[in-house]
């Protein structure tokens, strides 16, 4: 085949695959009274704060959304809720503020614009990397990924466009191209939400002393945004942070919508929670129990990743293994949802790069990879979460709280095992490395 047009049919099919995400996002964000939330809601929060109320302040808010006429009849509790607590932090209003000269329908589709573009070319840029190691393995997963964005794309969430932020910044930083794009991108990124791309920015700031000056530079930034926003904010709501906090723990407490309870209606959704405290809540429904397992086994993982990170030596390869190891360990210790989890997109590289090397390692990298990004897709999670209501998820014996834990929360149990599998092959890797250049330094006389 023509050089031209090899790589012809996988753009068909990956644009395929992306084309099914957008057209199917477009009917339901039409489908959904009210639309999908998302954006609406920091929208709304938005317009709330240029109108000089409180934003994280629940009664004004909501009395904002009567004022303007956004709440739609019938909303359900779980709804207004999301709408009303806003648990956003103050830099997004800097960037969600120039959207608000337009009204709601026209803005979204401008910012879902920018954020399905950005996505997209941080898609487009994983593929490149993976294929020139295995196309098929490569092709594969972002076509799984592609095909199930339906979410990210129908509501605007911040998450999509953090995602695709953090993997442009690991790309730019990783390959030494553009890397002023990367820094911008990382910074905007952590400011937004931290706790999706902080172990992206952490991995560069401890890999090497080139990659710790882009860090820095992408934290100098952020600070300066989040100055910046935070004191916008502070003039209209100065007990903003009180407020946060309490919506944050309203939203999390037994019935709130990221409460991680076994009947949460946050867990049994399409957008489910993945975190390891909804598999350890159903072993025994006590905060305190199934945030200190969950923080045990994470800050374990944690200690050996900064740990492996310090002792091996930057290399592309191995960077793309270590992020992969430190983004979904991160999707584990907290509150994230699936769309999330699309941080899998780094995987495609430290995926396709194993699978390119055949043998044992080879096949359960790539079975192991493509399950993770499966038990995460869209139309799988959507199936689990509606086959959960036939689950006893809150049954007393071990027998069904195993079969409850296998059958209704396999998304963290593969986002863990995913972790820890690309955790093991970057220490193996580093040994492996660092044994090589000891034997072939030249022996002193």
């Amino acid at each position: 085949m023509n050089a031209q047009w090899k790589h012809f049919p996988s753009l068909l099919a990956l644009c395929t695959a992306s084309a099914l995400s957008i057209v199917w996002s477009l009917s339901l964000a039409h489908g959904v009274p009210g639309g999908v939330m998302g954006f609406p809601g920091i929208y709304q929060g938005t317009q709330c704060l240029l109108h000089g109320c409180d934003p994280y302040n629940a009664e004004q808010l909501k009395g904002f959304y009567e004022a303007s006429g956004a709440l739609t009849p019938g909303m359900t509790p779980e709804r207004l809720q999301a709408v009303t607590l806003y648990v956003n932090l103050p830099p997004t209003f800097l960037f969600v503020a120039p959207f608000t000269l337009f009204p709601l329908g026209t803005a979204q589709l401008a910012w879902n614009g920018i954020l399905i573009f950005s996505f997209l070319s941080a898609a487009f840029l994983m593929w490149r990397i993976g294929a020139t190691y295995s196309r098929s393995s490569s092709l594969f997963l972002l076509c799984v990924l592609l095909s199930n964005c339906v979410i990210v794309f129908s509501g605007g969430n911040t998450a999509g466009l953090v995602v695709a932020l953090s993997v442009i910044a690991s790309w730019c930083l990783i390959q030494a191209r553009a890397e002023w794009l990367g820094v911008v991108c990382l910074a905007v990124a952590l400011t937004i939400k931290p706790h999706d791309s902080g172990m992206v920015w952490l991995y560069f700031l401890l890999a090497s002393r080139v990659t710790r000056k882009r860090a820095l530079q992408s934290a100098a930034l952020a600070a300066v945004l989040t100055l910046a926003g935070t004191i916008w904010v502070s003039i209209a709501a100065p007990h903003w942070l009180v407020e946060m906090r309490s919506d944050l723990a309203a939203i999390s407490a037994p019935g709130g919508i990221n409460e991680p309870g076994p009947t949460s209606i946050g867990v049994n959704s399409a957008d489910m929670i993945i975190d390891l405290q909804t598999v350890f809540s159903i072993v025994y429904n006590n905060s305190q129990f199934y945030n200190a397992a969950t923080y045990i086994i994470c800050g374990t993982l944690f200690v050996l990743w900064v740990r492996a990170i310090l002792r091996a030596r930057f290399t592309a390869e191995n960077a793309w293994l270590a992020l992969v190891a430190g983004t979904m360990l991160s999707m584990l210790v907290t509150y994230h949802r699936s769309y999330d989890a699309k941080l899998l997109l780094l995987a495609i590289p430290a995926c396709s790069m194993l699978h390119s090397r055949g043998g044992r390692m080879a096949r359960n990298a790539y079975m192991l990879t493509a399950a993770a990004f499966l038990f995460t897709a869209d139309i799988p999670v959507t199936a689990i979460a509606l086959g959960v209501s036939h689950l006893p998820m809150t049954a007393s014996s071990w027998e069904a709280k195993l079969i409850s834990i296998l059958f209704g929360r396999p998304v963290p149990l593969f986002v863990l095992a995913t972790s820890i599998f690309y955790l093991w092959v970057y220490i193996k890797e580093s040994r492996t490395a660092a044994q090589t250049r000891k034997v072939s330094a030249p022996q002193a006389v």
